[in-house]
């Protein structure tokens, strides 16, 4: 694995480590709102990072993610799919650049 993915990977591992901090601070608070906003900073402070590390095009593509629209009224439910609509794409792009074929020099 390159230098460039090798840290790109880093960078999406501790990414993916601070949402599950977020996520298992909010539960243990028992405040959905406080946590809504923290994972807004933790999403702008993640594109920033993927745009440096990964690729332009990458912090682009995560900048667009949004959750879905929720009909449950249930807050801790919202605020697990808000989580989950984050790190699942963010799983798919560790897995990818754990994968990709090492680039020639």
């Amino acid at each position: 694995m390159s230098p460039d993915r090798s840290k790109g990977l880093t960078v999406i591992r501790q990414q993916l480590d601070e949402l599950e901090i977020l996520e298992k601070q909010t539960f243990q608070d028992l405040n959905t709102v406080a946590g809504t906003e923290r994972v807004a900073k933790w999403k702008e402070r993640t594109v920033a990072l993927i745009s440096d590390t990964v690729g332009h095009l990458e912090g682009q593509a995560f900048t667009r993610i949004q959750p879905g629209p929720s009909f449950t009224n249930d807050l801790v439910e919202e605020f697990t799919d808000l989580v989950e609509c984050y790190r699942s794409p963010l799983t798919i792009l560790a897995k990818r650049l754990s994968q990709a074929p090492p680039t020639g020099s």
